[in-house]
């Protein structure tokens, strides 16, 4: 499954948000079928949620990242593993790799600058049995290959390399963050308009209608803020991400015993400074 770890930026001079940012992600969420339990406060002003395996929850994680990173006010931290089951209605109460991964994850992103701070966390390269090797929504292995069939590419020495997906990912979500972040006013104006208007013939002679410029104006402002660009690279994400969630089915138990409770305590411990 995929878990996201959302911790406010600057939480320590700043009012609390964490109620605003839950109820856009609410907003954000509903009628999604990706979402599996809901985003809660787990502590501080830190909010938690878990999201199916496969493209609908990734295509769900991606969506929330990138909205989240143009805010600039959050460090998101995206961790893909199992997740022990029964699951509860909460998060908090919940246990596995991918809380884990998300808790590093989120430290990472932490480090990085506003508008790019984002990590990915996944099991390492080659641990997975089915990576990038069948369909990504269901996690069946591609005709006429086995489970532990891997993409990967040959050295010179014939030795195989194993595709780190989570670094993959974490690199393209970094990338469309910064091309985000560089958008004008006027370029997220036609951006957003043109969100509205999914599948809806002549979209750009209905923006410019709505924002009362020439077509050719609506143009020029989507190529200006790399618009094609991004909706080109989105799938190519969720994919991805997608893949990489649908590759921990054979992943053991999450750890337990001193070691794991250390961890689940670094979970909900809050730093002094984000």
């Amino acid at each position: 499954m995929i878990v996201l770890t959302v911790d406010q930026r600057g939480s320590t001079y700043a009012a609390d948000r964490v109620p605003e940012v839950l109820a856009e992600l609410a907003r954000l969420t509903r009628g999604r079928e990706g979402l599996v339990v809901p985003f809660e406060r787990t502590v501080g002003d830190e909010v938690q949620g878990i999201l199916a395996a496969g493209r609908r929850g990734a295509e769900l994680a991606v969506d929330i990242g990138l909205h989240l990173l143009r805010d600039q006010g959050w460090s998101i931290g995206i961790g893909v593993g199992q997740v022990e089951g029964p699951l509860p209605t909460v998060s908090r109460e919940a246990r596995g790799f991918a809380f884990y991964r998300a808790r590093d994850a989120v430290e990472r992103a932490k480090t990085r600058s506003r508008g790019t701070s984002v990590a990915v966390e996944g099991p390492p390269p080659g641990a997975a049995d089915l990576r990038a090797s069948g369909d990504a929504t269901s996690g069946r292995p591609a005709s006429g290959k086995q489970a532990g069939d891997v993409a990967s590419g040959d050295t010179a020495s014939g030795d195989k390399v194993e595709p780190d997906l989570a670094a993959e990912v974490e690199a393209l979500l970094r990338l469309l963050a910064a091309v985000r972040a560089r958008r004008t006013p006027q370029g997220w104006e036609v951006a957003d308009t043109l969100a509205t208007l999914t599948d809806k013939p002549g979209r750009q002679k209905i923006v410019a209608q709505s924002l009362n410029v020439s077509e050719q104006a609506v143009s020029q402002r989507l190529r200006a803020a790399l618009w094609q660009e991004e909706e080109a690279v989105r799938p190519v994400v969720v994919r991805l991400l997608a893949e990489l969630s649908c590759s921990v089915s054979s992943e053991p138990d999450a750890p337990s015993g001193p070691s794991a409770e250390a961890g689940k305590g670094k979970r909900k411990t809050k730093r002094a400074k984000s």
